[in-house]
């Protein structure tokens, strides 16, 4: 099996190292509700249904987030790629 810090496009959890496999499943499940939320955001910014000042607040949101995807990523030692899962005939997750 590979170590955990290389990736095949899928979870790693290898009993050896099952903290660093969990650790990317949730990561990935975060990264991707942190797209969908950042897709619905930009919907609704471009449906003129947000004040200037609710804009404002979603963005800074946002890049609050962003940057602590970053910083959890750093943290597990992750990068997109990792996050980036394979599911099979559906294709990858990211």
């Amino acid at each position: 099996m590979q170590p955990a810090n290389q990736t095949n496009g899928r979870i790693n959890l290898d009993p050896d190292n099952a903290e660093h496999g969990l650790a990317q499943l949730v990561m990935t499940v975060i990264e991707l509700l942190r797209q969908i939320v950042e897709r619905h955001a930009i919907r609704r910014v471009d449906g003129g249904t947000l004040t200037d000042e609710q804009i404002e607040d979603l963005g800074v949101a946002l890049m609050n987030l962003e940057s602590k995807m970053h910083e959890l990523k750093e943290v597990f030692n992750l990068d997109d790629e990792d996050l980036n899962i394979d599911l099979g005939p559906l294709g990858s997750l990211l």
